[in-house]
């Protein structure tokens, strides 16, 4: 049986930039495989994309009634 860990969550809501990509990046260095972040924003985060597909992470990103964006981020599968 694989254990999966709860996802870390990055509340950026009202964070000025660059604390929100910062803090993702944080989340990320100690992302073990397998593992999930979670950053929420009130605008979808354009740059963070590119950043993403570089370093070898894949994301889906999710809008809420309220307006909120919930970008769900792991590592990539290894082709």
């Amino acid at each position: 049986m694989t254990e999966t860990s709860a996802p870390v969550i990055v509340d950026a809501r009202g964070l000025m930039p660059p604390e929100p990509l910062n803090l993702t990046l944080e989340a990320l260095d100690t992302l073990p495989p397998g593992g999930e972040v979670i950053l929420i924003l009130y605008r979808e985060p354009g740059p963070l994309y590119d950043i993403l597909r570089r370093n070898g992470y894949t994301h889906h990103t999710e809008t809420t009634p309220e307006g909120e964006f919930h970008i769900h981020i792991r590592h990539a599968a290894a082709a």
